[in-house]
């Protein structure tokens, strides 16, 4: 684990992804629940026909709501979407267990719950981490990955130093060289700027409208973030989620389509080159973190391509 990160840096990015995509949604009559193993209640929705295709958020713990609403339903035509809340996050309850291995689980239980024989997962951004453990676990119950903008190894270095260097840009300061120690505190210092500046947003987005739709959405039921929160603060307990996943990726031969934003600095845009899986297709489109909004049709297309080659 890479423990010399300071908690400013850890915090300010889980805020900027929750502060940016956290909403939440009016009830649906189609949403419903299923306790776990291990008795914690699990909010699902499914909506769509198709094939299979559950959604692992992002966040980490950010719930199902922003993605569905804000374009991941224009899936739904060809593809019988599950969106589902995490444990501790959104309207999923609480548990005394947020370990990798749990969230793994409640996937693979949430499958077994739908009688699915094989599901494709759909991950964004933190997500991935998640759904890449399930298919290096579960891969006779996988019929394939789709990565949207997702990290293998939260808070890396070379992000971290695409960061910095993207922040100095946008404050028109120069570059300089940064000891791998003082990484996160010199991101701590850049981001407090940028945030001063009302311009933080861009690690997300270069487009503000994209912000101001998201506000949009009125926050009408009150959201847990009980997992994101354990992960982001207590480093120290959860070191699965800060390990490099990348060098597992050989050893998944499932089918795997990776997409990534140009201009994506919340994941930084070189991470996706690490990704070793056997049976890959990379789909780059022009646009930030939130591809699924800012470009949904050439998001939407991509994967529903993908889906009709791996039926």
């Amino acid at each position: 684990m890479n423990c010399y990160y300071d908690m400013k840096s850890i915090h300010f990015l889980l805020l900027l992804f929750l502060a940016a995509i956290g909403i939440s949604a009016q009830k649906s009559s189609t949403e419903q629940s299923f306790e776990t193993s291990d008795h914690v209640k699990i909010r699902y929705k499914v909506s769509g026909k198709g094939d299979a295709c559950i959604y692992v958020p992002g966040g980490p713990g950010q719930g199902y709501p922003s993605f569905e609403l804000l374009g991941g339903n224009n899936l739904e035509k060809n593809m019988q979407m599950v969106y589902m809340d995490q444990r501790g996050s959104g309207e999923s309850g609480k548990s005394e267990n947020y370990h990798l291995d749990a969230m793994v689980q409640d996937i693979e239980e949430l499958r077994q719950h739908l009688k699915f024989d094989k599901v494709f997962l759909l991950a964004h951004s933190f997500g991935g981490i998640i759904a890449v453990n399930y298919a290096k676990k579960y891969p006779q119950h996988t019929k394939g990955l789709i990565l949207a903008n997702i990290t293998l190894h939260f808070l890396n270095d070379e992000t971290l130093k695409e960061q910095i260097e993207y922040g100095n840009n946008l404050l028109q300061l120069q570059n300089k060289a940064i000891p791998r120690d003082s990484l996160s505190s010199e991101l701590s210092k850049i981001s407090a700027a940028l945030r001063k500046k009302r311009i933080g947003y861009k690690f997300l987005t270069e487009d503000i409208e994209t912000i101001r739709q998201t506000d949009k959405i009125d926050s009408l039921h009150p959201r847990i973030i009980d997992f994101g929160m354990a992960v982001i603060s207590k480093p120290k307990e959860f070191p699965e989620y800060y390990t490099d996943y990348a060098p597992i990726t050989k050893d998944i031969h499932v089918p795997v389509l990776v997409i990534t934003g140009k201009m994506d600095k919340a994941v930084g845009t070189m991470h996706y080159k690490t990704f070793r899986f056997p049976d890959q297709k990379v789909v780059a489109i022009d646009g930030g973190h939130l591809l699924y909004y800012e470009k949904n049709r050439e998001f939407v297309n991509a994967v529903w391509h993908f889906i009709s080659k791996h039926k």
